[in-house]
């Protein structure tokens, strides 16, 4: 099914059926089996944390831009703000300069030349902090079981900040349904969101390439 193509006539169902084949394909990568394996050396996961500094500066920043378009201005939430809880992860973690992977670099540039679209900044504000307030969690947990990591070094995954997840979650899905697409946006939309869990897939591979966990996903 095309990822532009309506399938229940809400936003929000739409996304998540366009998008959960991608999902899926990230979910079950060998850098996340790793991980929750407890096989993942700490630097791996530092190597995470690395990659996410440069990828939530560049959404963030891209959210400073159109903190006043009347679309992309709800999105815009500084609860869900990332980027300090990061440096402060990684000054806990050791981590100095952080070294940025190539596909990271990609991705990068890929929000920066859809910086100015409110459409498409939507599409990777959704894959990126929905996904931290649902499997996210999962992970923030497990640095915790395998690594004793309990306050800096997973900060990044504390939302205390936002209340209950599942109530932020609906009120999300609701400033989905609510704002005023037209067709061409929300088809851009959802292709975007498409493109924007390829680029995290992208980022994975390499990063279980650089920690010599094997082959990349398949297609």
């Amino acid at each position: 099914m095309d990822a532009t193509t309506p399938i229940t006539g809400t936003l929000s169902a739409d996304l998540r059926q366009a998008t959960w084949p991608v999902h899926e394909r990230a979910h079950h990568c060998s850098y996340f089996g790793a991980l929750f394996d407890g096989a993942l050396p700490l630097g791996g996961y530092t190597l995470l944390a690395e990659q996410y500094v440069a990828i939530y500066t560049a959404l963030e920043t891209a959210g400073d831009a159109l903190a006043a378009d009347p679309v992309a201005a709800p999105f815009v939430i500084d609860e869900l703000r990332r980027v300090p809880a990061l440096h402060a992860d990684l000054d806990a973690l050791g981590g100095g300069v952080p070294r940025i992977l190539p596909a990271t670099t990609a991705y990068v540039a890929r929000l920066r030349a859809t910086a100015a679209d409110p459409a498409l900044f939507v599409a990777h504000h959704y894959v990126r902090y929905l996904g931290d307030l649902a499997g996210g969690q999962v992970v923030g947990k497990t640095l915790q079981r395998t690594y004793g990591i309990d306050g800096p070094g997973r900060l990044f995954y504390d939302f205390t900040a936002l209340g209950s997840p599942s109530r932020f979650r609906a009120r999300y899905r609701a400033l989905l349904d609510g704002a005023a697409w037209t067709p061409a946006q929300r088809e851009r939309l959802l292709a975007e969101a498409v493109h924007a869990f390829e680029l995290n897939i992208a980022v994975l591979e390499e990063m279980a390439q650089e920690v010599g966990l094997g082959q990349p996903l398949a297609s």
